[in-house]
């Protein structure tokens, strides 16, 4: 295996699971977003732990990413967050994904399909649109949707659904938006059972929410990042330990690499594309095997990003370039010996000095990004 990887940690993705089920009511079903690769982590693996975990449901946000989980023989229930395109609503039907609806031409695409390919009935969750500005129907529209779901005869109404876009801030603008959101959400359920229809599972907490607002858990949360081991927000992690509710959350990934070469510079000399470090004094370079095409991107190191090295930070110097970054370990190190390992952030367990929580706030992004950024020429090495 290729030195530079991703160490995937399963059994840190369990713990998560169950940490996340400490806030939640028992009856509560939890469904676990392994759309993007897993933010990274790998989806099939992730998914298979997930559900040995107890989830009740995954969630994908492409058709194709729901259909690799069948043909790896993933049996599990799979949402579709995201919209299928005519072409690809063949596929979804036949890979059993659940998709959300949001208008009557989208449902009877899907009924359409489901009645060809022989389906007895087939889930669908209409999606609201309360306030995050994506797809969904108004609220005042659930109600003849959850219609025109049963007049089609195959389709069974099985939930409703929204997703709150300020959960994670603390400002009083952002929970004040919150709770409109919730009381839209709330009023679209109302709708749809006073048309003497079942609103079905309920759901729209997210990481934040599942945390933060219990009163939002209805019948189902859907915790993203922090299942992967980060926070939603600094500040909501913050807000939880003040309340005396810390969440005991443990990275999943750790990203490594090794020292491939030490090369002595004297004062003067460059390091990368367009010379923009020199070096003030003589010092030793370590030339690790990582760079942007790894998903190790090049704003990494305008930003004074570190790697770990025998438990000591070392600073990149230069451009990160497409296939190696360049590493200050001083002059003389003998601490350092060419193949150590290198941990660019991760568990402490694995030499990490830092988490990818840590290099986002850094650099300005959400850890979201971090991971999922990581390309496929990175091997992910599963451990449980």
């Amino acid at each position: 295996m290729r030195a530079t990887k991703a160490i995937i940690h399963l059994e840190n993705f369990k713990h998560n699971i169950k940490e996340i089920r400490r806030f939640t009511k028992p009856g509560v079903k939890m469904c676990v977003p392994v759309k993007a690769d897993a933010y990274g982590h790998g989806s099939i693996e992730c998914a298979k732990a997930a559900l040995e975990a107890g989830v009740e449901f995954l969630a994908v946000a492409a058709v194709e990413e729901g259909v690799e989980l069948r043909e790896a023989g993933i049996k599990g229930r799979i949402l579709l967050f995201s919209l299928a395109s005519p072409e690809e609503i063949h596929d979804a039907v036949k890979a059993d994904l659940t998709p959300f609806v949001f208008d009557e031409e989208y449902i009877d695409m899907f009924a359409k399909e489901a009645l060809r390919q022989g389906k007895k009935s087939y889930p669908v969750h209409i999606a609201v649109d309360t306030g995050m500005g994506r797809i969904g129907c108004y609220a005042k529209d659930a109600a003849s949707l959850a219609r025109h779901i049963a007049d089609t005869g195959i389709l069974l109404h099985e939930g409703t659904m929204t997703h709150f876009a300020t959960s994670d801030g603390k400002s009083q603008a952002d929970c004040d938006y919150t709770k409109k959101q919730f009381e839209e959400f709330k009023s679209a359920i109302r709708g749809i059972e006073e048309a003497g229809l079942s609103a079905g599972i309920c759901h729209c907490a997210n990481s934040a929410a599942t945390l933060d607002l219990p009163e939002t858990h209805m019948g189902m949360v859907r915790p993203g990042i922090i299942v992967y081991g980060y926070d939603a927000d600094e500040v909501n992690a913050q807000y939880l330990a003040k309340k005396g509710t810390p969440i005991n959350l443990k990275p999943v990934m750790t990203l490594e690499t090794e020292v491939c070469a030490i090369r002595p510079f004297k004062k003067g000399m460059s390091v990368g594309y367009g010379r923009t470090w020199i070096a003030e004094e003589d010092t030793d370079i370590a030339l690790l095997p990582i760079g942007y095409g790894d998903g190790f991107l090049r704003r990494f190191a305008q930003n004074g990003i570190k790697v770990a090295i025998n438990g000591k930070a070392y600073p990149v110097r230069g451009r990160i370039c497409m296939d190696q970054c360049m590493v200050d370990i001083g002059k003389d190190n003998k601490e350092i010996q060419r193949w150590d390992k290198a941990v660019i952030f991760g568990c402490k367990e694995d030499g990490a000095l830092q988490t990818a929580d840590d290099i986002a706030k850094l650099t300005g992004t959400i850890s979201y990004e971090i991971t999922t950024v990581l390309t496929r020429r990175v091997p992910r090495e599963f451990r449980s």
